[in-house]
């Protein structure tokens, strides 16, 4: 039977024990506004790719450049050619470029939250001096802002254009201002609608295709319904339509208080009674996303 020898140090062995004892932290305690803003910080960097491989971001970056392109050919001819008035109005361009936001927010909102999702990261945020509404906040306005950026450029390139052509600053100012309104309604309500759908699956795939479908179908059933009432005279029934799409609510919105001219069939867009309800649909979509996330994040943090 074997009998258990002590250990003797083997010559040459290096290995040395080291009682460093238990150090506290001295340092200062930021807390949860300096926790908030640096989770924020990250996220807005990240919707464009910053701080990431560069794979990540070439879409971003692309979907950037794709929005200011045709705004700066805009501004070229209307300088070129002297004209009196830009081709596009403020408050139009981002209909216009709807496709494009889609996809930003479809490609980005999963890249914010999906990936926390996936590996369980979200517990390890609460541990920290974070609550749920601090992740909400700072997932929310990241992405908002990220949009804001995106829908935003073009619209200062227009404006610094229109002044080099000349054209008359009051009205620019008021239509850019006017513009910068309509962006900032539409980002809100598309990161809201992005997290919501991106916040259901870990799988950013799932998220996207999700994400694409629900703007898309919904866009296109209410211009397809939209159409059908005109082409049956029934243009009362055009302005209640346009509550069932994010992108016809906020062209409701503006056309209704911002004087721009809608895209509806026929023009026929809400009256200033109903440019009221497309008010509260928006800010109410705004309100209920918000809500939702808070109530998901709430179980997910357990």
């Amino acid at each position: 039977m074997a009998i258990d020898q002590p250990l003797v140090p083997q010559p040459g062995d290096q290995t040395r024990i080291h009682n460093i004892g238990y150090r506290h932290y001295d340092g200062p305690r930021l807390g949860r506004a300096y926790a908030r803003r640096s989770l924020y910080s990250q996220s807005l960097r990240g919707s464009y790719g910053l701080g990431r491989s560069v794979k990540s971001k070439v879409l971003p970056m692309l979907l950037f450049v794709v929005m200011c392109v045709p705004a700066a050919i805009m501004v070229a001819v209307a300088v070129a050619t002297k004209a009196k008035e830009l081709p596009v109005d403020y408050t139009r361009y981002a209909i216009i470029m709807q496709a494009v936001i889609g996809l930003y927010v479809a490609s980005q909102a999963p890249q914010s939250v999906s990936r926390d999702l996936r590996f369980k990261t979200v517990p390890l945020y609460f541990s920290r001096p974070i609550e749920t509404a601090d992740y909400v906040r700072a997932k929310f306005a990241a992405l908002a802002s990220a949009m804001l950026i995106l829908t935003g450029a073009p619209l200062i390139v227009l404006y610094v254009g229109a002044l080099l052509a000349k054209l008359d600053f009051a009205d620019q100012t008021k239509g850019f201002a006017q513009g910068l309104v309509s962006v900032t309604l539409l980002s809100l309500l598309f990161a809201g609608i992005g997290l919501v759908i991106a916040a259901i699956t870990p799988r950013r795939g799932f998220g996207i295709a999700a994400i694409i479908a629900v703007l898309t179908i919904s866009s296109g059933a209410v211009s397809t319904l939209q159409a059908i009432a005109d082409a049956q005279n029934s243009t009362s029934a055009i302005p209640w339509i346009g509550l069932f799409s994010p992108v016809t609510l906020i062209d409701g919105l503006q056309s209704a208080f911002l004087g721009a001219s809608s895209a509806f069939p026929g023009g026929a867009g809400p009256s200033h009674a109903q440019g009221v309800i497309y008010v509260l649909a928006v800010l109410g979509l705004i309100a209920a996303t918000y809500g939702l996330l808070i109530r998901r994040y709430r179980k997910v943090g357990l």
